[in-house]
This record gives C-alpha cells, structure tokens and sequence, in this order.
C-alpha cells in the first residue's frame, strides 16, 4: 500500500504560545523558552502517510529534544494547547507521543513465547529427528522468509512497514555543502549520527492492523524504529503532534511524494547522479533556485 497524498503538508496554525510558523505554514520554531512548543499537522493523516520533519537548529543548555506521535483529537477543540506533549497532552487521552533520544529510540520487540509441543524439547528440536531433517527444516524456513520479502526494483528506493511502502528518497537527512559533506552524509545514511543532530529526519505514520487499528511507527533518517504504539483506533481522524522541546530549535517539514516524481525531483536526482561532491554543484550553469535544491535536497 502507498498513500496517494496530493496535499502540500503544513503545521496546523494552532500550536503552542512559543512556536512562530513562517509564512509558508512548513517550519516550526520556538522562539523562547523550553516549552509550549507543541505543533500539529494542519490535515489528518492518511494510512501509511509519513508526516516527516528534519531538525533545523538547536539550542544548547537545555535537557530533553524532539517528541513526535499521533493525536486523535482535532486541535481546534484544545481549549488550551498543552505547555508540553508529555505528560499534559498524552493525560488528556487519545494521545500517542515518542521521546527521541540520542540513543535506544529502536522498539525491542517482546519475543513469542510458544509453548513445547508433545516429543519436542524447549530448544525447538525434536526427540528421534535426524539431521538432516532439521537441516531441511532451516532451509524451508529460510526459503519461506525470502519469499516474503518484495521482490520487485522497488526495495532499496522505497522503505517497506508491514504493507506500507515510503519512497526513501526524502527520509534520510543531508549535511550542509561543505568540504566533508559527503562524508556526512554517509553517516546519515547509515543511521550513525545522533537522532536528534542537526539536518536529522525524523517522521511518523500510523499503518493499519485489522479493523478499525492501527500501530504508530517512528521512522528516524531512513530505518523504521518498530511500532512504539499499538492498537490505535482509526474511528476517527488522527494528526501528527510535533514537539519543538529544549534542545530542539527549529524544525522543517520534508514533503514527500508519492507515485511518480515531480520534474524538479526528477531533474535533481539526474544532477545529483552525474557529480562527485555536492559543491561541484556551484560550477554548474543552472539557475540559482535549482542549485539552491540540488544541493539541500
């Protein structure tokens, strides 16, 4: 499944009494303080849409950083937006907020305890087996798992969750053009910088899991961090909640396209394949907006 999103994706212009949007409706900042810098997405999300930020700047001397999830209350019917997500919003109920930390944001799933059948050991080895019957055994097993994974060119352009398909060409961040840009941008496609650096992407989607569920995923520069939250009810409309928290400046939203690329995106991409270093970009007779593109993008 892929999400057909035609909608320009903005902040909500209710938000927390320290947040000021530009003009575009697309980039959050707090202007004082640590708190009262909770955001929402202005539209609900649909299924398997990733609602994607990229840390802007930070401001140093405060403990704490970025928290993102899901709410399923409109914000248009806060009396009050809350000081913090945490506890404030998430004590209201129908709220579901991560805390991104430097370190340990991935979900450690609990392992299935199953229980020994008649004539096998806890191990999972049966009594009298052979061998090689429990050699063919791995090798049906390992067969069995490749067989679920897609099998079509899609796999290393799109980030598969469960059913959902998410084009990776926007969720992994980029350094600013310098010098060792490029080896920055290594680090952030192998997910070995801090989550919560500058240029660092972070977005989060709900995919559904029967009816009338759903499990909220936090996806940090590329690699999915597992379901933080299950059993979501989708009855009703749910909106991203973004919070610009202590160390957390300013954040920027990253739109995503879905089904075929624009010709912007198209046109950056050919560039990008054809140059060693981003600063080679500047040598370039193109204009300066798709310079501008190429080279943050």
């Amino acid at each position: 499944m892929e999400p057909v999103s035609d909608q320009f994706t903005q902040f909500h212009p209710i938000h927390g009494t320290n947040v000021r949007l530009d003009h575009s409706g697309t980039q959050a900042t707090r202007v004082e303080s640590f708190a009262n810098g909770v955001c929402f997405s202005k539209c609900p999300l649909k299924p398997g849409e990733i609602f994607l930020i990229e840390i802007e700047d930070k401001e140093l001397g405060w403990c704490g950083h970025l928290r993102i999830g899901l709410t399923a209350r409109d914000p248009r019917s806060l009396e009050v937006v809350p000081e913090y997500s945490i506890p404030n919003l998430t004590d209201l109920g129908d709220s579901w907020i991560f805390a991104i930390t430097r370190n340990h944001n991935k979900i450690v799933e609990e392992a299935e305890v199953i229980e020994p059948r008649q004539g096998e050991l806890v191990g999972g080895r049966r009594l009298g087996r052979r061998e090689e019957e429990d050699g063919a055994g791995d090798q049906a097993d390992e067969r069995t798992a490749r067989n679920r994974k897609p099998k079509t060119f899609f796999t290393d352009t799109h980030l598969y969750i469960e059913n959902v398909r998410i084009p990776r060409d926007k969720l992994v961040g980029r350094s600013r053009p310098g010098r060792y840009s490029h080896i920055l941008d290594d680090l952030y496609k192998t997910n070995a910088l801090p989550p919560t650096a500058r240029r660092s992407r972070i977005g989060v989607l709900y995919v559904p899991r029967g009816e009338g569920l759903a499990d909220m995923h936090i996806v940090i520069n590329g690699e999915d961090m597992g379901a933080s939250a299950k059993g979501i009810s989708t009855a009703g409309p749910l909106y991203a909640v973004v919070d610009v928290f202590a160390a957390t400046k300013c954040v920027r939203i990253v739109q995503v396209e879905y089904g075929f690329s624009s010709l912007q995106t198209l046109c950056r991409k050919a560039i990008q394949k054809h140059i060693v270093h981003r600063m080679a970009i500047d040598w370039l007779e193109l204009p300066e907006a798709l310079k501008h593109y190429c080279k943050y993008e």
